[in-house]
């Protein structure tokens, strides 16, 4: 399977949002929070980008 990398743009959604509630592990939490001190973005602008990477390359085994 070909490695795919996470390339930040720009903010694709600008209409109404929703809030969410998880646990997350505090080491990958360290992780995202070090992603947004190298890129400048918000701790929820990442966490979002990889949500919707994750959706975007997603598959289901059946």
């Amino acid at each position: 399977m070909e490695k795919k990398k996470l390339v930040i743009s720009t903010k694709k959604y600008t209409g109404e949002t929703a809030v969410i509630s998880t646990r997350i592990p505090n080491d990958l939490i360290k992780e995202i929070d070090d992603i947004c001190e190298a890129t400048g973005r918000t701790r929820n602008e990442i966490v979002q980008m990889c949500l919707e990477f994750a959706v975007d390359n997603l598959e289901i085994e059946r």
